[in-house]
Formats: C-alpha cells, structure tokens, sequence
C-alpha cells in the first residue's frame, strides 16, 4: 500500500500488520487505535494531539475480508523523533481488539522517508545523468561517424572492368582482402585498411578472378549463410590463400575495430579451412595448379647457342636453372641452391648457376643424376666423380 497523505514534514513511516477474527472495516481499525492507545503513552504522545498538531499524519488502513477474518496493513507517518517514533509503534502492538473482533498488529518497520527520497533522488539523477551522458556520446559519435564516412567514401575507388568498390590501394599492395559489398570496403577503409576490393554480388567477377592469379588474397566474409555461399564459389573459380570470417550472425560492415581486426589475425590458410570445416571444391589445389603452371612457363626448349644468354640471365638474377633434353624444369635462387635442388623431384642432366661450382654442390648434382654442372667458377674441387662434367662460362659454345 503507497502512504497518501500529504508529505507535510514527515520523517518516518510505521509500518504494521494488522489480523483480525471477524469481519472489521478501515474506520473500525482507526477507531481502535486511537481508542486503546488513549492515555497509554501520556499527554505528550496522545496521537489525537499529535495528529492536531501535525506531528502525526493521516493514519492509511488498507483491509480486506475473506472467510470470516480481516487482514491489512496500517502506515502512521511521524514527524516525532526516532525515540517518540518507536515507542508509538510499539504501543501499535497493544492493541487486540477491533470492536467486537479478536486481533493482532504487528509492526513490520519504521522507515526513514528521507533516505528513501533520498535514494530516489539518487537513482533519479543516475537515469538522468545516463540520459545526458549518451545523448552527448552520441552526438560525438554521430558527428565523428559523418565526417569519417565523408572522408572515407571518397577514397572509395571503382577498380577493373567489373567497376567493383575498392580501396585505394588494391593495385599497390601485394595482398589484398576480398569483402562482399561496398559497405564492407567504407568499414574497413574507416580503420584504415585500404587494400579490400568488394565482390559485390553473388557472381564472383572477372575482375577479382584476375587479380587472385596475381596478389596474395584473403576472402573475408560476413559470418552468416550468404558468406558460405560465396566462399564457395570464390573457392570454385578464384586462387583464394587465406579465410577469414566475421563472428557469427555478424556482418563485416558493422565489425568494430577490436572484431575487425581479430577476425583478420585468425584468417586460416585455405587448405586448413577446407580440412577443419570438411569442404571440398572442384578444382585443383592451388599449389599444384600453380606448380604446374611454373613448370610449363619454365620448360623452355634452350638451345645450345642459347646457353651464353641463360647463363647471364640467370647471373643477373642470382639464380640456377635444372635443364633436362636443353629444357629447364626448375629455376632455383643461389642462396636456396644445395636445399633445393635436394629436395627437388624434378629430373635433370644439367645445372646452370650463375654462382661458384663448389664440391659440396658436385656431391648433390652426382645424388641427383646430373651429368654437367655449367658455373660462374669452379671452386675448389678435389672429388669430381667420373660421369659429371664441368664448365665455365668462357667453356660454353657461343
């Protein structure tokens, strides 16, 4: 039951029970109030003096009856002291009789009103205060949000001949992020991420087709059924290298900086992806695909007039070529060349390096089969095996 009366200067709030044995109403339980606690407490403390006076508010009776007996709840606001205060609620506790009924008041409490308007003021003020607070916060953001994305989307470029959204640093940097839409490319530019190129629809294009032969490229994709979608795809048509996806049920375009970023640190090779999430695609493996492609652009046919000019290509480059029947099958950097060539599964009969012929490197060309190593220099070699030929450049037919 809420106190109504008028607040005046009220400091307390007794708070009593009452149960009757019969049926009583509101001014029956008033009258005995006032009636058995007449002359109890002196004249100092006679509620119907203090109640002229001010000092006691309108006593609130809420009772209701049911099977013959009454039940309700009685508040007395007090302006008396917390001394004065308790010993009215305690004379609340003498009274066992509503006219002609049996009864029992106990008191549940005695508030102190002011520090519950007091805690309402507080709780009040902290609403408000929040209010304030994100009212301005969100001015901030909104005024912050307005001149970044102005700026942001006019560094948004049209790229390729799909005119797809783009970064303004796709065509300069070696790897570039593979997004879904327009947005994804303005929310990754708002962090400064300027190398994302939009698919822009369901269909991968052309555009990005070309550019995955050429760059180191990350599909990032929304973390829902339509990223799957175009995953696939991607994975069907373009030489994906690494994956990463936003968090469940988000879309890249609304990832924070903090989401964004952590998606991108656990981007997963695309061959771990596939493994871990049991999906297959029809094509071959990129690094197949790739090595096979290197092997066919480096099985030129070298004739021996050619050499010479080989020779010096590949002593530009810091480079060695494994020929076999005057084709090279392989091309190997010096600083790689003992490594490589014995893990190599190609098959050769000559070795071109642009480098010194060394004993150790003789020792690896015998292991592999090779029957003629052509270098820079021959070193020191103590050890020639019988079947292996060494030259020079100056040896060389020109």
């Amino acid at each position: 039951m809420q106190l109504n009366t008028d607040p005046y200067a009220a400091k307390y709030l007794i708070r009593a029970t009452i149960e009757t044995e019969g049926i009583v109403e509101r001014p029956d339980v008033v009258g005995a109030i006032f009636g058995q606690t007449e002359g109890l407490l002196g004249d100092e403390l006679d509620l119907r003096d203090l109640q002229k006076s001010g000092r006691i508010g309108r006593i609130e009776v809420d009772i209701k009856s049911e099977k013959g007996k009454s039940v309700g709840e009685i508040l007395i606001p007090s302006s008396l002291d917390q001394v004065e205060t308790a010993i009215l609620a305690a004379a609340l506790e003498t009274i066992d009789r509503v006219g002609p009924c049996r009864s029992r008041v106990k008191v549940i409490s005695i508030e102190d009103i002011r520090a519950t308007k007091r805690q309402k003021v507080v709780d009040r003020a902290k609403e408000l205060l929040q209010m304030l607070l994100k009212q301005g916060k969100q001015v901030s953001e909104d005024l912050i949000k307005t001149v970044r994305e102005a700026v942001e989307i006019e560094e948004v470029v049209i790229y390729g001949e799909d005119h797809l959204p783009a970064g303004p640093n796709v065509d300069k940097s070696e790897a570039i992020i593979v997004v879904e839409g327009r947005s994804d490319v303005i929310n990754l530019l708002n962090y400064g991420i300027k190398n994302a190129i939009a698919v822009n629809g369901t269909s991968v294009p052309k555009t990005i087709v070309e550019l995955s032969k050429k760059k180191i490229v990350t599909a990032f994709l929304d973390g829902d059924h339509g990223g799957d979608l175009i995953l696939k795809e991607l994975l069907q048509v373009a030489d994906i290298d690494f994956i990463a996806r936003a968090p469940p049920g988000y879309e890249v375009e609304e990832l924070t900086y903090k989401q964004l970023m952590k998606a991108l640190r656990n981007k997963v090779p695309v061959e771990q992806y596939l493994a871990t999430h049991n999906i297959e695609i029809k094509k071959e493996k990129k690094e197949e695909k790739k090595a096979e492609e290197k092997k066919e652009e480096n099985e030129e046919e070298v004739k021996e007039n050619d050499i010479g000019a080989l020779f010096k290509e590949l002593n530009a480059k810091k480079e060695a070529a494994l020929l076999k029947d005057n084709k090279v099958v392989e091309r190997i950097p010096l600083n790689e060349l003992i490594d490589k060539l014995k893990a190599t599964k190609e098959k050769g009969d000559t070795l071109i390096t642009g480098g010194i012929i060394s004993q150790r490197l003789v020792d690896v060309a015998s292991e592999k089969g090779i029957t003629k190593i052509i270098g820079y220099k021959i070193g020191n070699v103590t050890k020639k095996p019988l079947n292996i030929k060494l030259m020079t450049k100056d040896m060389v037919k020109k």
